[in-house]
């Protein structure tokens, strides 16, 4: 006799048990893969990155939205270069001024998102 190697062996589940009377369905309906609507995150999110593309480690730091010349709104960095403006929506539908400032309030980078967007990369 040969051995087997029991890891291999496959043993499938009966579609039908004859001493029962439910059966398991077979078919499945998939939704449409890889198809989105609408846009992924739901609030403004901005990623401050190396040259390289490897975020900065942005702890302390924070970020201002303006529009019209108006503090629209600030949120604080996370340390792996992300910060997320909860109360703007995406996709935009206006233009903003971002601002960028380390935790003393020195202003390092000055950049306009444009309207339409629901992500935006500081590079450098």
């Amino acid at each position: 006799m040969g051995v087997i190697n029991i890891a291999t062996v496959r043993i499938r589940p009966k579609l039908n048990n004859p001493g029962s009377k439910s059966k398991v369905i077979r078919s499945i309906k998939l939704k449409g893969r890889g198809l989105t609507s609408g846009p992924i995150f739901n609030r403004l999110t901005v990623v401050w990155v190396q040259g390289n593309g490897v975020p900065f480690n942005t702890t302390g730091f924070f970020a201002r939205l303006i529009r019209n010349n108006q503090v629209v709104s600030t949120a604080s960095f996370d340390r792996f270069g992300v910060v997320r403006f909860n109360n703007i929506g995406t996709l935009t539908r206006v233009s903003f001024r971002l601002q960028l400032f380390n935790s003393r309030g020195i202003l390092f980078r000055t950049r306009t998102i444009p309207a339409g967007v629901e992500t935006f990369a500081v590079i450098g």
